[in-house]
């Protein structure tokens, strides 16, 4: 969704009426994951992709039919040797797309809310029934507890109960997935199946220190999806101009801006500042947080004299040992890039 997120939302500004085919389900091999999307709009223009141009163009006629009227639907994608070159997927595998219309006001008002949360990086779920005893279609946007009530309804209160609860678990671990329950949220039966999609915000990379690796990292950071800061106390070198694929770039003692800034369990930190009177203080705030990776860039020599320096300010052994240095992989790597 996040990549075709502008045009969807010009249109919802628009008023133009639109149908969005989503994958749910892949089975074997297959070019898209559940949750990847695919637009048609009243005018018949096309954005985004669900199989790399597999079954786009049968989808598109199935987009058409829904936004004439046709309801909401799930359709299958596969293959055999037969139609290897027809409609299905040469790579073998199958899929499974709910194609849903956005036509009234206040359905184009409903799916805009849900893309400005996306597009401002707030955490948020989207329900929608795929098949059984509620109807298909029919959405549920939960938000973490903390942000409010979930808005819409699957046809049930005990449905949106269960629905609400169990989305909320998948949006803090960042998966999407068919989850099946009773009629009216009944755990452990399958009467209502339910694609759960997830949107959380990327995840971050703070690097630490403005060399030249450091732009690197930014830059192959960025590709992988990251929300990357590059921070550095020295004005000279912590500048947009040397980072210009970098979300941020912050200038700051790196220990203070890190104290100071929102690390969770999907945070990497790569401290690159090489330096004892920037590694100590950031490392020791760095061992406090609950990120998910910490890697200090360094020989062993140094990093054996960097775990000396820590242990005589206090840090814990258990706390040492998640610190990964040194940073990268032993590729043999001469270039910032190949590090």
């Amino acid at each position: 969704m996040r990549d075709i997120l502008p045009d969807l939302r010009s249109r919802c500004a628009d008023g133009v009426p639109l149908a969005l085919a989503t994958v749910v389900a892949v089975h074997g091999s297959a070019p898209r994951d559940p949750g990847a999307v695919m637009a048609v709009d009243a005018a018949g223009t096309v954005v985004g992709s669900v199989s790399g141009g597999c079954v786009e163009g049968d989808l598109y006629e199935v987009a058409r039919e829904v936004l004439a009227g046709a309801g909401p639907r799930v359709v299958s994608y596969g293959i055999s040797d037969d139609e290897a070159f027809g409609v299905g997927l040469t790579c073998g595998g199958t899929i499974e797309v709910l194609v849903r219309a956005y036509v009234s006001a206040a359905e184009l008002a409903d799916l805009a809310a849900l893309l400005d949360l996306i597009a401002d990086d707030r955490p948020v779920a989207e329900a929608t029934v795929l098949s059984g005893a509620a109807e298909t279609g029919v959405r549920l946007v939960i938000r973490p507890s903390d942000a409010g009530p979930a808005t819409g309804t699957l046809g049930s209160e005990g449905l949106d109960a269960a629905v609400t609860d169990d989305a909320r678990g998948l949006l803090a671990q960042g998966h999407t997935t068919t989850q099946w329950y009773g009629a009216h949220g009944q755990r452990r039966m399958q009467e209502v199946a339910v694609f759960i999609r997830t949107y959380a915000p990327p995840p971050r990379m703070l690097v630490f220190g403005a060399i030249d690796h450091a732009a690197a990292t930014a830059r192959i950071g960025s590709f992988l999806g990251y929300r990357v800061t590059v921070c550095d106390a020295r004005p000279a070198f912590a500048t947009r101009e040397r980072f210009p694929t970098a979300d941020e770039v912050v200038r700051a003692w790196p220990h203070t801006y890190l104290e100071s800034t929102e690390v969770d369990a999907r945070t990497v930190i790569c401290v690159l500042t090489h330096d004892p009177k920037f590694d100590v203080p950031l490392l020791l705030a760095a061992l406090r947080t609950p990120a998910a990776y910490i890697g200090v860039m360094g020989s062993r020599r140094t990093h054996h004299d960097r775990l000396a320096r820590l242990r005589e300010a206090g840090a814990e052994e258990a706390a040492l040992a998640r610190l990964a240095s040194p940073v990268g992989l032993d590729l043999g790597a001469r270039t910032p890039e190949e590090t």
